[in-house]
């Protein structure tokens, strides 16, 4: 990790500390601490298992993207790359849009592919993953509705989420529509001043044919993803049984701590909470926390310490469980200096 990764890891870790403080502050420690000692350790367990099962999943969702691409990875070892993917999201500033170039170069090392090809698959990845929470947002909120009245805290967090998620989509639509006219005009924008950098590996003279090559073959391993459809709708099913699987994952921590939460409740907190990944901090360390138990207090009446502890078994099973088994497989892929 070089000196300004660092410093921008231990800005985000200073932040993410923060929020924690402010959180277990208001909450109160004490009572967070005596719901956690009280959980059962069979349901614990389960959690991490339901976890492992959404790790699986979304890897093999990486696995069919790739697939789609041309670049085939052994079963084992795509677990291996997602795992080492999530490790680098979590570890990095906004999310995945910190994570997804390191994620990429890990893919790219380890099938023998083009960087762009490995961008394209991780991207795809997470950017098909927003499919399914947006019906699971829809379906959770229009039955939550039926059975209670809508709070201003959950418009205003549906309200955002559908806005941000809007605006996204929004994006890269006109990239996508105008792509032939970026290929031929923005290589010629960045070359020039990446060669100013004065570094060995940016040749000014061949640096706008090679970006404009890249990019080229960037949006049409994209439309190779959208044309098949067999493929996509494959990938689009398994990206909503790994939400699933974190429903699944939520309602055991809660069961552990012995409170039963309606699963429709959680179609839809889950991926709001997850919206918060795009704060400045390490994975959305403490803001995604703290969107949980915002969301999840007034939606199931159940006290505050109980949230927090629920919460924090679940992003045990889904945060730092993944750090783990994605940095144990980075150093076992030799991939040890990539971040």
């Amino acid at each position: 990790m070089d000196e300004r990764n660092r410093r921008t890891f231990l800005i985000g870790a200073f932040g993410a500390i923060a929020v924690f403080a402010v959180l277990v502050f208001i909450v109160g420690a004490r009572s967070i601490l005596d719901s956690l000692l009280s959980a059962r350790p069979s349901l614990v367990a389960a959690t991490f298992a339901l976890a492992l099962c959404w790790l699986a999943v979304w890897s093999l969702m990486l696995r069919t993207v790739l697939g789609t691409l041309g670049v085939e990875i052994p079963l084992g070892k795509s677990f291996l790359v997602y795992a080492g993917a999530v490790f680098a999201n979590n570890v990095t500033p906004f999310g995945q849009a910190g994570g997804e170039p390191i994620a990429a170069l890990l893919i790219s090392k380890v099938s023998g592919s083009r960087y762009e090809t490995g961008l394209v698959g991780i991207a795809s990845v997470d950017v098909l993953n927003v499919i399914p929470s947006i019906s699971l947002v829809f379906v959770g909120v229009g039955y939550y509705a039926t059975t209670a009245a809508v709070g201003d805290r959950l418009e205003t967090a549906v309200g955002s989420a559908v806005v941000l998620i809007g605006g996204i989509l929004l994006v890269m639509g006109l990239v996508w529509r105008y792509r032939e006219t970026i290929i031929d005009r923005l290589p010629a924008i960045i070359a020039p001043r990446l060669g100013r950098l004065g570094l060995e590996r940016f040749d000014s003279e061949t640096l706008e044919d090679d970006l404009a090559d890249r990019m080229g073959r960037f949006f049409e391993n994209i439309e190779r993803i959208a044309t098949d459809r067999w493929r996509l709708g494959a990938v689009v099913g398994l990206s909503l049984c790994g939400w699933l699987f974190q429903v699944a994952a939520l309602l055991a921590a809660f069961a552990a701590l012995g409170y039963s939460v309606p699963p429709y409740i959680l179609l839809f907190v889950i991926p709001l909470a997850n919206i918060a990944g795009a704060a400045p901090l390490p994975g959305g360390l403490g803001g995604i926390e703290a969107a949980f138990v915002t969301l999840l207090v007034p939606t199931t009446g159940i006290e505050a310490s109980i949230v927090t502890a629920a919460v924090l078994i679940f992003r045990g099973a889904v945060y730092w469980m993944p750090i783990l088994v994605g940095g144990a497989s980075v150093s076992a892929l030799g991939m040890r200096n990539v971040l």
